[in-house]
């Protein structure tokens, strides 16, 4: 259990050093201006319009990093930053997420993966911590309550390792984009890449410290059943 508990400890250091470098390397991208002086509401519409992209809404959301896009209302939702904001930061912020209504576009395969498991994982996030401490403080009388929050547990888990091709897809298409639309130049579009590239980890952290809460519980589980 001590190995448990030292994994643990690293992918929690290990997001929480991400997540401070990806707020550092934004904050530093947001002071470079887009080489064509686009904001990211700017570089949104033309990027969904060059790509043939009809029917999606752009809008302003409130909060930081709460960009997203939505397949269920077909709306790419931009952060008050993000959307008004004419940096490199911004920029690549906005390609991204419609990066994400181009794959919805084109019926691509792990975006809709993902989306299909949205309505389970949502079920499974509302009721597996309960359920997992009920099973942790029972283990012994009821392991079978451990077992099926170990089940909800790897639904998430799941649904965090399908995401991480949605998200590398979703920004490949995004610099292929910026790229060739002046959005940046030679000396801004490494700054872009960047900021995705470290908007990135965030995903890979996540599911690998998704995957090691999971073992672990597995392993209390079966450590029950040997006993």
């Amino acid at each position: 259990m001590m190995g448990s508990w030292i994994i643990f400890i690293v992918f929690a250091l290990a997001s929480w050093l991400i997540s401070n470098q990806l707020k550092r390397r934004f904050k530093e991208y947001s002071k470079i201006a887009t080489a064509n002086g686009m904001s990211g509401e700017e570089v949104a519409r033309q990027m969904l319009k060059d790509n043939g992209i009809q029917g999606v809404t752009i809008l302003s959301v409130e909060g930081q990093l709460t960009d997203h896009y939505d397949p269920s209302s077909k709306t790419v939702n931009l952060s008050d930053d993000v959307y008004s904001g004419r940096s490199v930061a911004a920029a690549a912020v906005a390609a991204h997420e419609c990066g994400h209504a181009l794959q919805h576009a084109a019926a691509y395969e792990w975006l809709g993966l993902r989306s299909g498991l949205v309505p389970v994982v949502s079920f499974a996030s509302q009721w597996m911590q309960w359920i997992l401490l009920a099973g942790i403080l029972m283990v012994n009388t009821f392991p079978a309550i451990l077992l099926a929050g170990i089940v909800l547990f790897a639904l998430t888990t799941l649904f965090s390792f399908i995401t991480l091709p949605v998200e590398i897809n979703a920004s490949n298409r995004a610099l292929i984009w910026i790229k060739t639309s002046g959005v940046t130049n030679s000396e801004t579009h490494e700054k872009a890449e960047d900021a995705l590239k470290w908007a990135g980890y965030t995903y890979i952290i996540a599911a690998l410290g998704s995957l090691a809460t999971l073992l672990y519980y597995v392993m209390v589980y079966m450590g029950v059943r040997r006993d």
